[in-house]
């Protein structure tokens, strides 16, 4: 048998959780006018830019439209024109008495009239150039597009047809739930002054992807929800992750480990020294009794996982003699002799570190 003895290191007191990536945004491309699609121009599950021309919608019935809304448009302000001349010739009678003023005011009633349709005549034109540029369809802001949902040739209704969507990818939510006893937790262990709050200083997370143990990307917290949903009895967070390598993609799982408390010395012990009986997990303590030195089985509170190591939150002590060795085949309160585990040589490079 050969024990390990529990190390000493400076620990932030953290809790894991599960969740899912998140884009930061989600923009729905749809038609803005009706009409019938003529072009496709990106290439799906690409990154576009933003202002890319992504659809193009046959624009002949609009540029049409946009002609004659524009020569109404001169035609009511060539009777405009004229008629404010006609105006200003009647005002110089009217100041002559050469005009009733009866027959002034109807020139002045007919300039208004004029100037009134030249209003809207202008407006139905900007009406009709903007609906011409909206067959021009283009990336509202840079990122991953996804699947067409049109294909050239169908019709697309003005603000009904799901053309695409697009999500940036330069930075990725993580949305996860906490449960409400850690909830209370952490908020009574701010309230003593415990615990790391939002307040000032952002929350800093350690997150792992599914095909990795490792947490190897950093994630700061940017939202907490107002309530706990009284269905599921967990708080919805949410952390910000940057993703400039691209490497993140919306619904992705993720694990990740959220910093309870300050640093503070723990103890660590390898996870191959863990037994667990009914859920409850023990480790053998080599003990001497009697003149004997026997395998105590020793009931431990458990933390996360360090670097391959094991967080003890209690149970244990840094003299105790844990044992690594044998587990199978050991029984409780058995004579055993305890030997020293060697220490690799390269013990210090594999060694956990502190967040």
């Amino acid at each position: 048998m050969q024990f390990v003895l529990p190390e000493t290191q400076l620990i932030t007191e953290q809790e894991e959780f599960t969740g899912r990536t998140a884009a930061t945004e989600r923009v729905e491309l749809r038609a803005r006018v009706s009409g019938y699609l003529q072009q496709v121009d990106f290439a799906e599950g690409r990154l576009v830019q933003k202002g890319q021309v992504l659809f193009r919608i046959d624009e002949r019935p609009f540029r049409a439209e946009e002609k004659r809304t524009q020569a109404a448009a001169a035609q009511f302000e060539a009777r405009a024109k004229r008629l404010r001349a006609q105006e200003q010739r009647a005002r110089s009678l009217l100041e002559k008495r050469a005009m009733s003023q009866e027959e002034y005011e109807a020139a002045q009633y007919e300039l208004t009239e004029a100037e009134a349709s030249l209003e809207a005549a202008q407006a139905a034109h900007e009406t009709a150039r903007l609906n011409l540029d909206f067959t021009t369809i283009t990336a509202p802001l840079t990122g991953l597009i996804g699947q067409r949902q049109v294909d050239a040739g169908n019709l697309v209704v003005q603000d009904q047809t799901l053309l695409a969507t697009i999500v940036p990818v330069e930075k990725v939510n993580v949305l996860f739930d906490m449960d409400e006893r850690t909830v209370l937790r952490l908020r009574r262990m701010q309230q003593a002054g415990q615990a790391m709050t939002t307040d000032g200083n952002p929350v800093r997370v350690r997150i792992a992807l599914a095909d990795s143990d490792e947490f190897t990307l950093d994630g700061v917290l940017d939202f907490q929800d107002n309530q706990v949903d009284p269905a599921t009895g967990t708080q919805r967070m949410r952390a910000i992750v940057d993703n400039a390598s691209g490497l993140l993609s919306p619904g992705l799982f993720v694990r990740l480990r959220y910093p309870i408390g300050e640093a503070r010395e723990s103890l660590l012990i390898p996870e191959e020294c863990l037994a667990s009986d009914q859920g409850r997990p023990f480790v053998f303590v080599a003990v001497e009794q009697d003149g004997k030195e026997i395998a105590e089985a020793r009931y431990i509170e458990t933390g996360p996982l360090e670097g391959g190591r094991r967080v003890i939150r209690a149970g244990l002590t840094p003299e105790d003699r844990v044992i690594a060795t044998g587990l199978q085949r050991l029984r409780r309160n058995a004579e055993i002799k305890a030997q020293p585990r060697p220490v690799p040589a390269d013990s210090a490079l594999s060694s956990p570190t502190s967040n």
